[in-house]
Parts: structure tokens; sequence; C-alpha cells
């Protein structure tokens, strides 16, 4: 919770927990929550019960690491995803209180996307579906797959017919793309400027 800024409200109404209980538990003052409710609380964390186990005493020693599928930009010639081989690209160390779970990351390539986003920079996502566009991720900035196969960094907006949708860019001076269809969508859970990111 304190690596994420979370507070007790939040993270309780997440859970479907009592506040008390979780402010009680956070400062040791409540016995080992059951089995469902520590299921709960480990979910509304984005995490498994182990993960939120190995934090008990402090952070875990073992740095997990989280893939970078490939890069992406938001100009016109946009490097397609999986530009390496399953499990052969680098790996960045996760970033603290971020399960790897399910987590990838993208690496911002070019100057596009300034000032929001610069080249390095790396975007990390988790994709409910293959092959889907939730309704959760219009009006966010995400990482999308269009039909010909190459990455983007927009805001997604529903487009002018079911099935369509506009990429916003994150830079003004940039051009917006109307009415296009997409493989996926998935919303940035978190942006790592390239001088945090530690590579392996």
């Amino acid at each position: 919770m304190e690596v994420r800024g979370l507070k007790d409200a939040p993270l309780s109404e997440a859970a479907g927990l009592h506040q008390s209980f979780v402010r009680d538990l956070k400062r040791g003052k409540a016995a080992s929550p059951k089995l469902s409710s520590a299921v709960r609380l480990a979910q509304a964390l984005e995490m498994s019960v182990e993960e939120v186990m190995s934090w008990a005493d402090g952070a875990p020693e073992g740095k997990a690491t989280i893939a970078i599928a490939g890069k992406v930009g938001a100009g016109a010639q946009v490097p397609v995803f999986d530009a390496y081989e399953k499990g052969a690209g680098p790996q960045v160390e996760c970033p603290a209180g971020l399960s790897p779970h399910g987590i990838v990351a993208v690496e911002v390539e070019g100057d596009s996307m300034e000032p929001v986003y610069s080249a390095g920079d790396l975007l990390f996502y988790s994709r409910n579906g293959h092959d889907s566009v939730p309704s959760d991720v219009i009006g966010h900035r995400c990482v999308c797959e269009d039909i010909e196969g190459m990455g983007w960094v927009k805001q997604v907006k529903a487009g002018d017919e079911p099935g369509m949708f506009h990429l916003i860019s994150l830079n003004p001076g940039a051009n917006n793309i109307w009415n296009i269809r997409l493989k996926w969508a998935a919303r940035v859970k978190l942006h790592w400027p390239r001088e945090l990111a530690k590579k392996s």
C-alpha cells in the first residue's frame, strides 16, 4: 500500500472489506485474515496471495522481471509488436508494487509522444483478452494494435461506427487517426521513465 500510495478506504472498498479491518491488519492489530479475505485483498492489489505474503516483512529479496514485448510509437512509422521471439526479448526489473503476472512492457521509440512519454520510456500494461477492445479503455491512454499489426500509444475513443475507434495523439502537434479497426487495446498501468528501467 505504501509503495503504491494506497489509502485504507480505496483498498477496503475495492476488496469489499470493512475499512477498520484493513486499517487494523496493516497496523498488525488484527488476526490473520481468512483465506477468502486474503484473496480479496490480493485481487484488489492485483497480486497473488503469495506475493502479498512475500511482502510481509518488506520488499522481497528476489527480483521479479517483466518481458519487454517490443517497441511502440505514435508516428507514422511504428515498429510492430512482438519484435522479439517469445521469451527472447529483454526483461526489466518489475517495479515495486506491480505484480509481474500477466503484465508486459513496451518501449517507446521516437519523440512523437513528447512531452508525455519519451524515447526509451517503458509502458506497462495487461491484456485481458488477446483480441479485444474492452469498454473500460475508452477515453484512456492505451497501448493498442491495429489490424495491420502496427503498435500505437494513443487515447482511444469510440469511432463513428460499431467496431471503429478514434486514436487521439498524446502530442497536440501529432496526427490523430479516425475510424480505425483495432485488434486489441489495453490501458497503460504504469509509465516508467527510461532512467528507472533496469534491463537484463
